[in-house]
């Protein structure tokens, strides 16, 4: 048994998703230790602040460079990914001045139609933390490829402490939801610069053994071969980033930063299990199921089975959420934060359904699904749209709202593992060797 044990714990893949995941877990036990002294320093309206800001740069940063970095982990030669690696930073550069630009143009029209006064001072760091965001994505997609998971766990332990660490000293000497707006953005940077760095290394170090030169592909060849992404998964991704960041936005406008506050921090707290496990194996389980696509492996039992392993690691938690959750909240971070735990209940239903649904959402690019995953999006979304609004509108009740969004959620995350699960069934690998794209034969 004790054999066996070691044997599994020695599987690669096994390896790299423990490695991930306990750099994770460092980083996130960090800033639990620091979150009952920041939510005391800070209050829900600070919070409220930064989960307005936050909530709109999450609606632009995963289009930031029209999700080309996505695609970095796909191609089977490095130099197809490196000149993937410089067009995203190029259209990032681009959209950032133009984000600019609009914001000089209809800055007033922006917040008003939007509800979002709140955050007007800052209003311009929004373009900065888009371009920040992009140049994140870039460097982590790569060392995914590179499968470089000790660097990033590494990393993320120091930026969490870091940060963390400024928050706190920053809350004694003034605790504004500006502080935390400049910190997180400041944080996101320091993320990047940290993994560049580490990536510029890695580069540097398989030059020298290689001691070959890499061919520089296309540019535009390259933006074509994976048009795909900005086509179908861009919008995809835009959908939902706005689906995730409605509730706030929502919450601010029909109830005051207060309430964007209790729904901010509780949806941080839920987020930690997902951080935890689901990011590290869904970091190691790109490149495998790419890796399964092209050797034409039985994609539908890797999907299954990790989908399976995240439920059993994901229920007890989730569960203890939802009976505690008021309970819990008042005992970490204070009892003016009891409101938090009351939305906190309910978003464990639809979190622990995002939760286990990550292996599905890594596939859909393998699969050749974007443009499928573009309309379930837009349905997906407009139930989630609806479901506030009756909870906004009909009951004025920022709980029933939260709730029903959740349950709504919950509906839409079963049906998208459902789907993938029955597609990856009727899967043939058609993975052009070299090249940068699948093909959608429809079968």
């Amino acid at each position: 048994m004790l054999s066996r044990l070691v044997l599994f714990i020695k599987k690669p893949f096994i390896r790299n998703v423990t490695m991930i995941a306990t750099g994770t877990a460092m980083a996130q036990i960090i800033s639990v230790s620091f979150a009952p002294i920041i939510t005391r320093l800070y209050g829900p309206e600070a919070f409220g602040v930064l989960g307005v800001f936050s909530s709109i740069v999450a609606i632009f940063t995963p289009v930031a460079a029209l999700t080309y970095p996505i695609a970095i982990v796909l191609p089977s030669q490095d130099s197809d990914a490196k000149g993937l690696i410089r067009l995203s930073l190029i259209i990032a550069a681009l959209i950032a001045v133009l984000m600019i630009v609009l914001l000089l143009i209809f800055n007033n029209p922006f917040v008003h139609y939007l509800k979002i006064e709140v955050i007007e001072p800052y209003l311009f760091l929004i373009p900065l933390a888009m371009f920040l965001g992009a140049c994140l994505q870039v460097t982590q997609q790569w060392l995914i490829r590179k499968r470089q998971f000790k660097i990033r766990a590494k990393i993320t332990v120091i930026q969490s402490l870091i940060i963390n660490s400024v928050k706190t000293f920053m809350g004694f000497i003034n605790p504004i939801g500006a502080v935390l707006v400049l910190v997180n953005t400041i944080g996101t940077a320091l993320h990047a610069l940290m993994l560049m760095w580490s990536v510029s290394k890695v580069t540097s170090q398989e030059r020298r053994q290689k001691n070959e030169e890499d061919r520089t592909p296309s540019l535009w060849a390259l933006a074509k071969s994976h048009h795909d992404f900005p086509l179908y998964r861009g919008p995809q991704v835009f959908i939902n980033s706005i689906s995730q960041s409605l509730p706030i936005l929502m919450l601010s406008a029909f109830f005051g930063p207060a309430a964007a506050g209790f729904y901010s921090i509780s949806r941080t707290v839920m987020g930690l299990p997902s951080r935890l496990i689901s990011q590290s194996v869904g970091d190691v389980f790109y490149p495998r199921i790419t890796q399964g696509a092209h050797d034409n492996e039985n994609i539908t039992r890797l999907i299954v089975k990790a989908t399976l392993a995240l439920a059993a690691i994901g229920i007890v938690p989730f569960a203890i959420i939802v009976v505690f959750g008021p309970c819990l909240f008042e005992f970490l971070f204070g009892s003016e934060w009891i409101k938090a735990g009351e939305y906190a209940r309910w978003l464990a239903l639809w979190l622990f359904w995002g939760f286990i649904n990550k292996p599905s959402v890594i596939a859909i690019p393998v699969l050749g699904l974007q443009k499928a995953l573009l309309i379930y999006e837009i349905f997906s979304t407009a139930s989630k749209i609806l479901a506030l609004s009756i909870g906004f509108f009909i009951f004025s009740d920022d709980v029933i709202a939260v709730a029903l969004f959740s349950i709504f959620g919950v509906f839409a995350y079963a049906y998208l593992i459902l789907w993938v699960v029955s597609k990856s069934m009727y899967y043939k690998n058609r993975w052009i060797t070299g090249g940068s794209k699948n093909e959608k034969t429809g079968r």
